[in-house]
């Protein structure tokens, strides 16, 4: 594994001699903007290993993205390699569905500490709930960012993280499966995390269970979303979202098509830069 590969994938080639906070941005843009957040995998018929290797082969080697285990675990590497006080935090993403979080962590964050600063980077959460910048650790402040107003509320010990939504105009309404349809007020719950340093191991189950379970979204749906330098893209089943933010004052731009079977494979390609080794069943 070489840094110089990973910077190569991510289309970064400015100076990075200091591990400051202005690089750690820069290398986290270029991050969520090249490697998409996907679970294709899954749907192609690949299991998903949870060890480096394996993940930096897939993301970096063969132009693959991957889910938050995988994603941010090679961003973990990649700043550790350059010198960065950098841990793994466990979340419990919030699921609307059920108006609450559940009781097993389901996700993966980081924590970097730059000058006595901890900031949370994440760049696998991927939709409209992905943050564009490092987000510093601080409780009860708005952090207003390209996709929304993201904040974290600090509570026992425990951290919520939440955005501010804005509206969506949809030119044509029609049937959407986007899966961040507004629901009713405007603030979106996304998880809460502690503190608590974790391991990659401290996952390896979850992985494996992600993989078997039928219930869980990840399962029922093959999604593909990458960050923009303007929005997002969301490629769910065969319906692909383009999100444009701020479109209008305090209003996104969302343009939804239902594609082929055919179609699905081209856009990948071409809005993805993926290619699939195996057929893609959505």
């Amino acid at each position: 594994m070489n840094i110089q590969e990973y910077f190569g994938r991510i289309s970064y080639n400015k100076p990075h001699k200091d591990a400051d906070l202005q690089t750690l941005t820069a290398i986290f843009q270029h991050h969520i903007q090249t490697i998409p957040f996907e679970n294709l995998s899954m749907h192609c018929g690949e299991a998903i290993e949870l060890d480096l290797q394996s993940t930096y082969n897939k993301i970096v080697r063969k132009k693959r993205g991957g889910w938050c285990l995988e994603i941010n675990h090679l961003l973990f590497w990649a700043l550790q390699e350059l010198g960065y006080d950098v841990c793994i935090l466990g979340a419990n993403s919030y699921e609307p569905a059920q108006k609450g979080y559940p009781a097993e962590i389901n996700h993966i964050l980081l924590k970097v500490v730059i000058k006595g600063d901890s900031y949370i980077v994440d760049a696998g959460f991927g939709g409209a709930y992905q943050m564009w910048q490092p987000l510093m650790l601080i409780s009860g402040k708005d952090q207003p960012q390209v996709p929304g107003i993201f904040r974290f509320m600090e509570d026992n010990g425990t951290w919520y993280f939440e955005k501010v939504k804005r509206k969506h105009y949809i030119p044509e309404p029609g049937d959407t499966d986007f899966p961040d349809t507004p629901e009713l007020g405007n603030i979106r719950k996304i998880y809460r995390f502690t503190l608590e340093p974790r391991h990659i191991d401290d996952f390896q189950e979850l992985n494996a269970f992600l993989q078997v379970s039928p219930d869980n979204l990840l399962r029922k749906k093959s999604i593909c979303t990458l960050q923009t330098t303007n929005g997002l893209l969301a490629l769910v089943g065969w319906t692909l979202t383009e999100v444009k933010y701020n479109y209008m004052e305090d209003m996104d731009l969302v343009n939804i098509t239902t594609l082929t079977d055919e179609e699905v494979e081209k856009t990948l390609k071409d809005k993805f830069n993926i290619v699939l080794e195996k057929k893609l069943v959505p």
